[in-house]
Protein backbone atom coordinates (compact mmCIF):
# COMPACT_ATOMS: atom_id res chain seq x y z
CA UNK A 1 0.00 0.00 0.00
CA UNK A 2 1.43 3.38 -1.13
CA UNK A 3 2.11 5.56 1.82
CA UNK A 4 0.89 9.38 1.70
CA UNK A 5 2.81 12.27 4.10
CA UNK A 6 -1.28 13.15 5.62
CA UNK A 7 -1.39 9.04 6.99
CA UNK A 8 -0.29 8.64 10.39
CA UNK A 9 2.35 6.25 11.17
CA UNK A 10 4.05 4.93 14.67
CA UNK A 11 5.84 7.11 16.31
CA UNK A 12 9.41 6.00 17.85
CA UNK A 13 9.05 4.42 20.71
CA UNK A 14 10.73 6.59 24.06
CA UNK A 15 12.74 4.70 26.15
CA UNK A 16 11.17 6.50 29.61
CA UNK A 17 7.68 7.77 29.42
CA UNK A 18 6.27 9.64 32.26
CA UNK A 19 2.99 9.16 32.90
CA UNK A 20 0.70 8.20 35.54
CA UNK A 21 -2.08 6.52 33.82
CA UNK A 22 -1.92 2.88 35.25
CA UNK A 23 -3.26 -0.09 33.47
CA UNK A 24 -5.90 -1.87 35.41
CA UNK A 25 -5.23 -5.49 34.65
CA UNK A 26 -3.02 -7.83 36.78
CA UNK A 27 0.47 -7.04 36.41
CA UNK A 28 3.11 -9.03 34.69
CA UNK A 29 5.35 -11.53 37.18
CA UNK A 30 8.39 -11.03 35.58
CA UNK A 31 9.26 -15.16 37.12
CA UNK A 32 6.28 -16.24 34.66
CA UNK A 33 8.40 -15.31 31.80
CA UNK A 34 11.06 -17.42 30.03
CA UNK A 35 14.48 -16.29 30.17
CA UNK A 36 14.69 -14.92 26.77
CA UNK A 37 11.95 -12.83 26.87
CA UNK A 38 13.09 -10.56 29.48
CA UNK A 39 16.47 -8.59 30.02
CA UNK A 40 16.70 -6.64 33.28
CA UNK A 41 19.92 -5.11 32.27
CA UNK A 42 20.21 -1.51 34.37
CA UNK A 43 18.99 1.31 32.33
CA UNK A 44 17.96 -1.50 29.33
CA UNK A 45 14.74 -2.72 30.86
CA UNK A 46 12.50 -4.94 28.48
CA UNK A 47 10.65 -7.39 28.31
CA UNK A 48 8.43 -9.08 25.65
CA UNK A 49 4.52 -7.89 25.96
CA UNK A 50 2.37 -11.10 26.87
CA UNK A 51 -0.42 -9.21 24.51
CA UNK A 52 1.75 -8.24 21.62
CA UNK A 53 4.53 -10.28 21.95
CA UNK A 54 6.41 -6.78 20.99
CA UNK A 55 9.78 -6.16 22.99
CA UNK A 56 8.87 -3.11 25.31
CA UNK A 57 10.87 -1.17 27.52
CA UNK A 58 10.15 -0.81 31.16
CA UNK A 59 9.54 2.36 32.92
CA UNK A 60 9.19 3.76 36.79
CA UNK A 61 12.15 0.72 37.75
CA UNK A 62 12.77 2.88 41.11
CA UNK A 63 9.04 3.08 41.79
CA UNK A 64 6.40 0.94 40.41
CA UNK A 65 7.38 -0.59 37.21
CA UNK A 66 5.29 -0.62 34.16
CA UNK A 67 5.50 -1.21 30.59
CA UNK A 68 5.36 1.89 28.48
CA UNK A 69 2.57 2.72 25.46
CA UNK A 70 3.49 1.07 22.62
CA UNK A 71 2.08 0.13 19.19
CA UNK A 72 1.74 -3.26 17.98
CA UNK A 73 3.93 -2.81 15.07
CA UNK A 74 7.66 -1.74 14.41
CA UNK A 75 8.01 1.77 14.40
CA UNK A 76 7.99 4.31 11.58
CA UNK A 77 5.12 1.91 9.54
CA UNK A 78 1.78 2.95 8.60
CA UNK A 79 -1.46 2.51 10.22
CA UNK A 80 -0.10 2.33 13.79
CA UNK A 81 -1.94 0.00 15.75
CA UNK A 82 -1.90 0.73 19.83
CA UNK A 83 -1.59 -1.96 21.97
CA UNK A 84 -4.28 -0.98 24.79
CA UNK A 85 -4.14 -3.97 26.62
CA UNK A 86 -0.31 -3.84 27.46
CA UNK A 87 0.65 -0.65 27.41
CA UNK A 88 1.43 1.16 31.16
CA UNK A 89 0.26 -2.42 32.63
CA UNK A 90 2.30 -2.89 35.67
CA UNK A 91 4.86 -5.48 36.33
CA UNK A 92 6.44 -7.01 39.14
CA UNK A 93 10.20 -7.80 39.29
CA UNK A 94 10.52 -10.86 41.59
CA UNK A 95 13.76 -12.01 40.04
CA UNK A 96 17.47 -10.19 40.25
CA UNK A 97 19.18 -9.17 36.87
CA UNK A 98 22.58 -11.10 38.46
CA UNK A 99 20.32 -14.73 38.39
CA UNK A 100 18.35 -14.24 35.35
CA UNK A 101 21.80 -13.32 33.48
CA UNK A 102 23.64 -16.68 34.98
CA UNK A 103 20.55 -18.44 33.90
CA UNK A 104 20.62 -17.65 30.35
CA UNK A 105 24.15 -18.29 30.43
CA UNK A 106 24.05 -21.76 31.44
CA UNK A 107 21.01 -21.96 28.69
CA UNK A 108 23.02 -21.05 25.60
CA UNK A 109 25.12 -24.38 25.55
CA UNK A 110 21.98 -26.49 25.76
CA UNK A 111 20.39 -24.64 23.49
CA UNK A 112 23.41 -24.86 21.33
CA UNK A 113 23.54 -28.60 21.42
CA UNK A 114 19.87 -29.12 20.14
CA UNK A 115 20.96 -27.36 16.84
CA UNK A 116 21.81 -28.95 13.79
CA UNK A 117 25.54 -30.16 13.44
CA UNK A 118 26.76 -30.05 9.73
CA UNK A 119 25.00 -33.13 7.74
CA UNK A 120 28.30 -35.48 6.76
CA UNK A 121 27.50 -37.48 4.07
CA UNK A 122 27.69 -41.12 4.22
CA UNK A 123 30.73 -43.28 2.65
CA UNK A 124 29.60 -45.50 -0.04
CA UNK A 125 30.48 -48.88 0.83
CA UNK A 126 30.78 -51.19 -1.54
CA UNK A 127 28.49 -54.10 -1.36
CA UNK A 128 29.10 -57.29 -0.26
CA UNK A 129 29.00 -60.21 -2.76
CA UNK A 130 26.80 -63.03 -2.72
CA UNK A 131 27.58 -66.50 -1.45
CA UNK A 132 27.75 -67.76 -5.04
CA UNK A 133 30.59 -65.02 -5.80
CA UNK A 134 32.56 -65.88 -2.99
CA UNK A 135 35.63 -67.97 -3.71
CA UNK A 136 37.47 -69.31 -0.84
CA UNK A 137 41.25 -69.30 -0.73
CA UNK A 138 43.27 -72.04 -0.73
CA UNK A 139 44.38 -73.31 2.50
CA UNK A 140 47.94 -75.28 2.97
CA UNK A 141 49.12 -77.57 5.21
CA UNK A 142 52.07 -75.08 6.59
CA UNK A 143 49.00 -72.57 7.65
CA UNK A 144 47.17 -75.57 9.36
CA UNK A 145 50.06 -76.53 11.07
CA UNK A 146 51.09 -72.94 12.11
CA UNK A 147 47.28 -72.74 13.45
CA UNK A 148 47.15 -76.13 14.82
CA UNK A 149 50.85 -75.68 17.36
CA UNK A 150 49.92 -71.81 18.40
CA UNK A 151 46.23 -73.23 19.68
CA UNK A 152 48.18 -75.97 21.12
CA UNK A 153 49.78 -73.54 23.22
CA UNK A 154 46.90 -71.50 24.61
CA UNK A 155 44.32 -74.03 25.07
CA UNK A 156 44.40 -75.25 28.65
CA UNK A 157 42.14 -78.40 27.27
CA UNK A 158 44.49 -79.57 24.70
CA UNK A 159 47.51 -79.43 27.88
CA UNK A 160 44.87 -81.89 29.83
CA UNK A 161 44.97 -78.81 32.55
CA UNK A 162 41.03 -78.16 31.78
CA UNK A 163 38.98 -80.12 34.35
CA UNK A 164 35.66 -80.73 35.25
CA UNK A 165 34.16 -81.05 38.53
CA UNK A 166 34.73 -84.47 38.59
CA UNK A 167 38.23 -84.39 37.95
CA UNK A 168 38.04 -85.17 34.71
CA UNK A 169 39.96 -83.76 32.08
CA UNK A 170 38.04 -81.82 29.66
CA UNK A 171 38.08 -82.35 25.21
CA UNK A 172 38.80 -79.55 23.48
CA UNK A 173 36.47 -79.30 19.87
CA UNK A 174 38.18 -76.98 18.00
CA UNK A 175 41.98 -78.96 18.52
CA UNK A 176 40.47 -81.83 17.08
CA UNK A 177 39.06 -79.94 14.08
CA UNK A 178 42.70 -78.51 13.70
CA UNK A 179 44.17 -81.82 13.69
CA UNK A 180 41.56 -83.70 11.45
CA UNK A 181 41.80 -80.48 9.42
CA UNK A 182 45.85 -80.89 9.05
CA UNK A 183 45.55 -85.07 8.90
CA UNK A 184 43.27 -84.47 5.38
CA UNK A 185 45.17 -81.90 3.88
CA UNK A 186 48.03 -84.16 4.58
CA UNK A 187 46.23 -87.07 2.94
CA UNK A 188 44.79 -85.11 0.17
CA UNK A 189 48.83 -82.98 -0.50
CA UNK A 190 50.26 -85.87 -3.07
CA UNK A 191 46.82 -85.57 -5.14
CA UNK A 192 47.21 -81.86 -5.24
CA UNK A 193 50.89 -81.50 -5.67
CA UNK A 194 50.18 -84.18 -8.98
CA UNK A 195 47.81 -81.59 -10.42
CA UNK A 196 50.09 -78.67 -9.68
CA UNK A 197 53.09 -80.80 -11.50
CA UNK A 198 50.24 -81.43 -14.68
CA UNK A 199 49.24 -77.74 -15.13
CA UNK A 200 53.22 -76.55 -15.01
CA UNK A 201 54.41 -79.43 -17.64
CA UNK A 202 50.77 -78.27 -19.83
CA UNK A 203 51.78 -74.75 -19.62
CA UNK A 204 55.69 -75.20 -20.76
CA UNK A 205 54.60 -77.39 -23.43
CA UNK A 206 52.62 -74.55 -24.50
CA UNK A 207 54.88 -72.34 -24.54
CA UNK A 208 57.38 -74.49 -26.31
CA UNK A 209 54.22 -74.88 -29.47
CA UNK A 210 54.00 -71.20 -29.10
CA UNK A 211 57.73 -70.54 -29.89
CA UNK A 212 58.01 -73.19 -32.33
CA UNK A 213 54.96 -71.76 -34.37
CA UNK A 214 56.48 -68.34 -33.79
CA UNK A 215 59.42 -68.33 -36.78
CA UNK A 216 56.51 -69.60 -39.24
CA UNK A 217 53.70 -66.93 -38.41
CA UNK A 218 56.24 -64.21 -38.55
CA UNK A 219 57.39 -65.76 -42.13
CA UNK A 220 53.20 -65.70 -43.22
CA UNK A 221 52.62 -62.24 -42.12
CA UNK A 222 55.44 -60.99 -43.69
CA UNK A 223 54.61 -62.49 -47.38
CA UNK A 224 51.39 -60.69 -46.56
CA UNK A 225 52.70 -57.79 -46.85
CA UNK A 226 55.46 -58.52 -49.31
CA UNK A 227 53.86 -57.02 -52.47
CA UNK A 228 52.91 -54.12 -50.79
CA UNK A 229 56.56 -53.55 -49.50
CA UNK A 230 57.89 -53.88 -52.37
CA UNK A 231 55.53 -51.17 -54.60
CA UNK A 232 56.44 -48.86 -51.22
CA UNK A 233 59.80 -49.36 -52.03
CA UNK A 234 59.63 -48.99 -55.75
CA UNK A 235 57.75 -46.09 -55.62
CA UNK A 236 60.39 -44.21 -53.80
CA UNK A 237 63.04 -45.12 -56.07
CA UNK A 238 61.56 -42.83 -58.80
CA UNK A 239 61.36 -39.62 -56.26
CA UNK A 240 63.63 -37.10 -57.54
CA UNK A 241 67.00 -37.03 -56.16
CA UNK A 242 66.53 -34.00 -54.15
CA UNK A 243 63.70 -34.74 -52.47
CA UNK A 244 64.80 -37.70 -50.55
CA UNK A 245 65.53 -36.91 -46.22
CA UNK A 246 69.16 -38.57 -47.22
CA UNK A 247 70.20 -36.02 -48.97
CA UNK A 248 69.32 -32.71 -46.88
CA UNK A 249 72.24 -30.50 -45.17
CA UNK A 250 75.44 -32.96 -43.51
CA UNK A 251 75.60 -32.51 -39.61
CA UNK A 252 78.91 -31.58 -38.27
CA UNK A 253 80.88 -34.70 -36.93
CA UNK A 254 83.32 -32.96 -34.46
CA UNK A 255 82.63 -30.50 -32.04
CA UNK A 256 83.01 -26.79 -33.32
CA UNK A 257 85.39 -25.86 -30.16
CA UNK A 258 87.77 -29.03 -29.66
CA UNK A 259 89.98 -28.17 -26.88
CA UNK A 260 86.92 -27.09 -24.67
CA UNK A 261 85.00 -30.37 -25.46
CA UNK A 262 88.36 -32.26 -24.24
CA UNK A 263 88.52 -30.14 -21.33
CA UNK A 264 84.37 -30.98 -20.68
CA UNK A 265 85.13 -34.87 -21.12
CA UNK A 266 88.37 -35.14 -19.32
CA UNK A 267 86.32 -33.34 -16.34
CA UNK A 268 83.71 -36.05 -16.58
CA UNK A 269 86.09 -38.65 -16.41
CA UNK A 270 87.24 -37.75 -12.69
CA UNK A 271 83.95 -37.20 -11.45
CA UNK A 272 83.04 -40.39 -12.51
CA UNK A 273 86.50 -42.14 -10.98
CA UNK A 274 85.50 -40.33 -8.37
CA UNK A 275 82.20 -41.14 -7.68
CA UNK A 276 82.86 -44.96 -8.34
CA UNK A 277 85.85 -45.13 -5.51
CA UNK A 278 83.63 -43.54 -3.36
CA UNK A 279 80.60 -46.33 -4.31
CA UNK A 280 83.33 -49.16 -3.79
CA UNK A 281 84.39 -47.82 -0.23
CA UNK A 282 80.67 -47.68 1.00
CA UNK A 283 80.10 -51.23 0.12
Amino acid sequence: MITTPGMPKASKRRRKTRTSNVNHRPPVIASDLKVNEIDLTPGKEHLVCPDCSTWVPITGMLGTPKLVPHHTGRAKTGEPHRCAAGSNRPVTIDVEAGALRTQLIEGAPTAASRRATTVLPKPKVKPAPAASQVKPAPISVEQVSRAFRQHQQQCLACKGEAKNRDGQTLPCPDGECLAVTVLRLLRQEPKRRAVREFFARERRRFDRQYAAAAPAKRASEWAAVQGRVSDADAARKTLPRGDRPADGPSLPQEPEHLERHNQRQAELGRQYAARKTLATTAA
